[in-house]
């Protein structure tokens, strides 16, 4: 069977030339959704390094926290969400790379249990494959952009799992890896790119987020 790496090599200059056109769309368009979603009719993506995207939308999702459909289809809310809020971010490059690839874990990881579609650990099975991808057939891209996408896509999920106090989450190694405000960043973007939201349900993600970040950074008590 042949590996990731193997698969996604047919034409290294093909693998540069999509990276460089997706990468000028995330970065310049209002809407990069629309450049993304012509990508995937066309089926271009298909025997290249980012051949795993065309697999979100075969990936189906819970209904009740993810009315819009599909992860590929989340992920263009996403995306779009991204494009508005990356000149908050401390790196737009990967922030936007990071919405693009932080729901990739789900195609290896969403099952059906008790009438309930779930995806665990699909934020750490993500952050290997966003590295994967970026790593791939012949891509050059600087060590420090590839980490900087891994490590939001590690810990996109940390807003959850910070609010309520989940044992999942790994507050240690969030501090250590990747920039704080930008992992909230990324986590608002993620819960607002969501279908059937509202003025109030998107405010109560705003606070959601703004909790997240007091729990990372309580204030100092007077001695």
């Amino acid at each position: 069977m042949k590996s990731f790496q193997e698969k996604s090599r047919p034409d290294y200059r093909e693998n540069q030339r999509l990276f460089n056109e997706i990468n000028k769309h995330l970065m310049e368009d209002e809407k990069p959704s629309v450049f993304l979603e012509g990508l995937h009719r066309s089926g271009v993506l298909q025997k290249t390094a980012f051949a795993v995207l065309e697999e979100l939308s075969r990936t189906p999702q819970s209904a009740r926290h993810h009315p819009e459909g599909d992860v590929w289809r989340h992920t263009l809310l996403v995306v779009d969400q991204a494009a508005r809020h990356k000149g908050r971010s401390s790196d737009p490059q990967a922030f936007m790379w990071a919405a693009l690839l932080h729901d990739i874990g789900k195609p290896a990881t969403t099952e059906w249990a008790g009438g309930k579609c779930r995806a665990y650990d699909h934020d750490q099975v993500g952050a290997k494959l966003a590295k994967e991808v970026l790593t791939a057939g012949g891509l050059a891209l600087p060590p420090g952009f590839i980490e900087a996408v891994r490590s939001l896509v590690r810990f996109h999920m940390h807003i959850l799992y910070v609010v309520k106090d989940m044992p999942y989450g790994d507050l240690a190694a969030l501090k250590e890896q990747a920039d704080i405000d930008d992992v909230a960043l990324l986590g608002l973007c993620d819960r607002l790119g969501r279908g059937g939201l509202n003025e109030k349900t998107k405010k109560q993600e705003e606070e959601s987020v703004a909790l997240f970040l007091r729990k990372c950074r309580p204030a100092k008590t007077k001695a």
